[in-house]
């Protein structure tokens, strides 16, 4: 009686602590296949003294040094033209870019002259862009990487500018001899890059730093998960096959003569009644909380199709499995979903085999539906498809599960009545 229990909660425990403490214990170390784009306009210039001139694109070697310097089995550097970029950044499918602008190695030679001549100049620029929108953690690691990798480059390219410089000032044979550089003129030559951390489409007030998104799918996760385990319980109490009980009130009706196959529809129905109600207390809520949803029809018709497809599927595996199906459910919605949502830490930044669980598990199959109609102006590359068809085809696989158990059951007589009530 006691050790059947102790030992399924501490399995379970023992199941939930190694998911969720797995994926936020070191993103770094799990860092793989991180898309960050890299967009190099740098048309080059010629610098030098009259006959000693040579055409540089400081861009081409900061590109090389970038493509050596990330490690690829952790980033995956996309170089991109500038509009592929920016339309990529839209749909959330790189988290970040390194911009180099079209004037860098003309600013970087205007720099070295500045630096022996009188006159004003201005440091050649990089720029780092986030993309808040993709999640809040994404900005984070999206900086650390950037930083610390546009760090090196300037380290280089102030080496190179020093050495260019010196090279410049050499004399001829026989000529006067080379001015000296000052200190500040050898600091300003060693850091000569201005690095510059900018967010792409900064995300309005009342986001959470993009956290709305993924609260917003948990809620509906919850909303079909603990819909169907509250439908389960309270439709069958109602038909007699448990008890009901409310502190000292007590009362078991009689068990109404009806297949698994019609109570599984009447309680599927109760579910798609009660998610357009609740779709719609969400989005009330979030409009009195000032959330901003610029497409407030497509989430609460998305949301009412998540709900449905959670909460009937929820449905479906109780009936296939009876008590055991509060524990799967938990498993596959809870456990193994919210460590693979991609909510809070990416998916590129946790253990692969929450990539693959990503793939199909409901989490992130909503979270990335949401986010898309939330912070992506409802685009479809941005996830919506993919949220609306997984969503789909979850409802598929609910419906087909409980049509083919229930029916099963019923033909080889499995019916729900206990023989000594009658």
């Amino acid at each position: 009686m006691w050790l059947a229990p102790i030992a399924v909660l501490t399995l379970f425990m023992a199941l939930l602590g190694t998911m969720y403490l797995d994926y936020v214990v070191d993103p770094e170390k799990n860092l793989h296949d991180f898309p960050i784009a890299l967009v190099n306009q740098d048309v080059g210039d010629t610098i030098g003294a009259p006959g000693r001139e040579q055409q540089v694109n400081f861009g081409n070697q900061i590109t090389d040094a970038l493509r050596q310097g990330i490690p690829a089995d952790k980033v995956d550097l996309q170089v991109l033209g500038i509009n592929e970029a920016q339309l990529k950044m839209q749909s959330g499918a790189v988290y970040g870019t390194i911009l180099i602008p079209s004037d860098f190695s003309k600013r970087l030679g205007i720099l070295g002259v500045g630096s022996v001549l009188p006159g004003d100049i201005q440091r050649p620029t990089l720029t780092l862009q986030t993309n808040p929108r993709s999640g809040a953690f994404v900005t984070e690691i999206v900086t650390t990487i950037g930083t610390r990798a546009l760090a090196q480059v300037n380290e280089q390219v102030g080496k190179q500018l020093t050495e260019q410089v010196h090279a410049q000032l050499t004399p001829p044979p026989g000529g006067a001899p080379a001015p000296e550089l000052t200190g500040a003129t050898r600091v300003a030559l060693a850091d000569p890059v201005q690095i510059i951390i900018a967010p792409f489409r900064p995300l309005p007030s009342g986001t959470g730093q993009g956290l709305t998104a993924f609260f917003y799918a948990l809620l509906l996760l919850l909303a079909g998960l603990v819909g169907s385990m509250t439908i389960h319980t309270m439709i069958d109490a109602a038909l007699g096959f448990v008890p009901t009980e409310y502190g000292p009130w007590y009362v078991h009706f009689p068990t109404t003569p009806i297949s698994r196959f019609n109570t599984l529809l009447i309680k599927w129905g109760v579910m798609v009644i009660t998610a357009n109600i609740v779709a719609g207390v969400f989005l009330g809520v979030a409009k009195l909380l000032d959330m901003p949803i610029d497409h407030p029809l497509t989430l609460f018709l998305y949301s009412a199709l998540a709900i449905i497809a959670v909460g009937i599927t929820g449905l479906s595996v109780l009936a296939a499995a009876g008590s055991a199906g509060l524990l799967i459910n938990l498993i596959l919605f809870i456990i193994l979903g919210l460590p693979s949502s991609g909510g809070t830490v990416p998916i590129e930044a946790t253990p692969k085999y929450l990539g693959w669980l990503a793939k199909f598990e409901p989490m992130h199959q909503v979270f990335v539906g949401v986010r898309a109609i939330i912070y992506f102006d409802a685009n479809f590359q941005a996830g919506l498809a993919r949220g609306v068809w997984m969503a789909v085809l979850g409802l598929a696989i609910g419906l087909v599960l409980g049509i083919f158990i229930t029916r099963y059951y019923d033909y080889k007589g499995l019916h729900r009545r206990d023989p000594a009530r009658g």
